[in-house]
């Protein structure tokens, strides 16, 4: 069966910037995240059975079975990345009304999958994106260098109860400065719809990002953002996303 699906207009890896300036949100599809990076689609790929060994989320609480997930944490300078120690993720209820407010352990990324060439080029790229969108803070290590503590998180949403919830917190901001949302796998499911709105005006836009690898960039201080629930179309349905979340100054969670 055939299922519509509305597709984004993606930004060229040059425009990438610009897009983001003007609207708070851009869209590249593989080839441009491939011509960003300086990562071929094969590297990338390296990455993926990793996400068929994440773990059930335990504390989804609409009782849900439907997700799976490996979080770890990083800071950027410059070129170099460096895995900080385990720590808990933590959003203030402000930003996710659902889960907000406590301590979630989840249980790191794979060390096979940090230690890729692709991974650090991956966060060190995009770190070099935003730190242009923003002029340099006084606590810059030194001119042009932001450090950018960084939180990766690895999903799997599948159709175990009969549908799955990417966003079961709703449309939302997640309390950072930027965020970037990788597709990594889309099978046998529906649904799954991107929506971005403006945090403070009346427009936004729908599409369904369904090739491997395309990313959505947002300034998460000027939009919203959702993904609508899936549902199956085979026994096994499943999407899998890589969401990096991006924020100067220290993590969510610190001091609290």
């Amino acid at each position: 069966m055939s299922i519509a699906t509305l597709s984004p207009l993606f930004s060229s890896a040059g425009e990438l910037v610009a897009d983001l300036r003007r609207q708070g949100y851009a869209v590249l599809s593989p080839a441009g995240v491939s011509e960003l990076t300086h990562c071929s689609l094969a590297s990338l790929d390296a990455l993926r059975p990793s996400w068929d060994r994440l773990l059930p989320d335990t504390y989804l609480k609409d009782g849900g079975r439907y997700r799976r997930r490996r979080h770890s944490c990083f800071l950027v300078e410059g070129e170099r990345v460096t895995q900080v120690p385990h720590r808990a993720h933590w959003q203030p209820l402000e930003y996710n009304a659902l889960h907000g407010g406590m301590r979630r352990w989840f249980e790191p990324m794979e060390p096979q999958v940090v230690a890729q060439v692709c991974w650090d080029r991956l966060l060190c790229t995009l770190s070099q994106v935003f730190s242009r969108l923003r002029p340099e803070q006084p606590g810059d290590a030194q001119a042009g260098v932001r450090p950018w503590y960084v939180e990766a998180h690895q999903f799997r949403i599948d159709t175990t109860d009969g549908i799955g919830r990417p966003t079961p917190e709703g449309a939302h901001r997640d309390g950072v400065d930027y965020v970037a949302v990788f597709l990594v796998d889309r099978s046998g499911v529906k649904g799954g719809e991107t929506r971005v709105f403006e945090a403070a005006g009346p427009h936004g836009q729908r599409f369904t990002l369904t090739l491997p690898w395309s990313l959505l960039l947002l300034d998460d201080a000027r939009v919203i953002h959702e993904s609508t629930p899936i549902q199956p179309l085979t026994d096994e349905g499943h999407r899998d996303t890589l969401v990096l979340t991006w924020r100067s100054g220290g993590f969510q969670g610190d001091g609290v």
